[in-house]
């Protein structure tokens, strides 16, 4: 984990359980006499995230329906601080605004990096349900001027209909659907399940998930390569592009996309959560002098 990750130990429940009292009946000691939760029940793992984001981040109410996505707190916040760092290294430190493409019901990624920083949000999302969970979400932890929300009315688009000709953002954050359809959704969630010996007749998503959240029409790839062509339309409105990718072999045919499509630099982040590893690839179209431009 970054090393500004405050879940780098392990949880407290102690204090957890004390703020937010909902999560006690899912605290029970396991065999190494450790309390812990059982994190392949999906109202466990949405209990112990909206306790950690009421104990670290300040966040007095975090609902949403049980069938949408629920974000894991310390790897959301691990792609903010290794955003953190980009943006300092960039000499960029001031006025940040933030693009989140696909906020979710959740809104997570605002209210961590806002928390966190102090930056303040655009979110979209193509899904008019997500948008009224998470402006409800804004409004009720007094954010309406920090984190204003848009809708994408295409949902195979991702900065069209969003970005303006009027907009600079610091950097563009997304964490993009992983699979092509349900079925794939289903066959990993099972693999998954099976792994952590959790496996049943009724298969069910520790973190949920709806499908517009998880799925797009020919999987990660194709949401990247769409991200990355949507990005070289609206190459002086954003410093730096930024996406999440799970799957490893995708990187490669980015760069080469990338290098047609004239971006100047681009960069791979690595993160490691526990077993998982993931990156962040982070690009930008801005020459040397357009930078030094920018944060004058």
């Amino acid at each position: 984990m970054h090393k500004k990750n405050k879940h780098k130990e392990d949880y407290n429940f102690e204090k957890l359980t004390t703020v937010f009292p909902e999560l006690i009946p899912y605290v029970f000691v396991n065999k190494y006499e450790k309390q812990t939760i059982d994190f392949a029940d999906a109202k466990a793992v949405k209990a112990l995230n909206t306790a950690l984001l009421k104990e670290h981040y300040g966040i007095d109410f975090w609902q949403f329906p049980d069938t949408n996505l629920c974000p894991p707190i310390p790897g959301r916040v691990d792609y903010i601080h290794h955003i953190g760092a980009l943006l300092k290294a960039s000499k960029l430190k001031e006025n940040i605004t933030v693009l989140d493409i696909g906020t979710g019901a959740s809104c997570i990624y605002p209210l961590l990096g806002n928390a966190e920083y102090n930056w303040k949000f655009v979110g979209s999302d193509c899904n008019k349900k997500s948008i009224a969970c998470a402006q409800k979400i804004i409004i009720k932890n007094d954010l309406k001027k920090e984190i204003q929300l848009k809708h994408q009315p295409n949902a195979e688009s991702v900065f069209q209909g969003i970005i303006t000709p009027a907009d600079k953002f610091a950097v563009s954050i997304c964490n993009p659907p992983f699979y092509k359809d349900e079925a794939e959704a289903f066959e990993a969630t099972t693999r998954k399940l099976k792994g952590l010996g959790k496996l049943t007749d009724s298969v069910t998503r520790n973190f949920a998930g709806q499908a517009h959240e998880l799925c797009f029409k020919g999987g990660e790839k194709a949401f990247l390569h769409t991200y990355l062509y949507e990005s070289s339309l609206f190459k002086k409105q954003c410093f730096w592009y930024t996406s999440l990718v799970s799957n490893k072999e995708n990187i490669k045919s980015m760069k080469k996309s990338l290098a047609k499509l004239g971006a100047t630099t681009v960069k791979v982040i690595e993160m490691t959560q526990g077993n998982k590893k993931s990156r962040v690839v982070a690009w930008t179209f801005l020459t040397e002098k357009e930078q030094h431009e920018w944060v004058k």
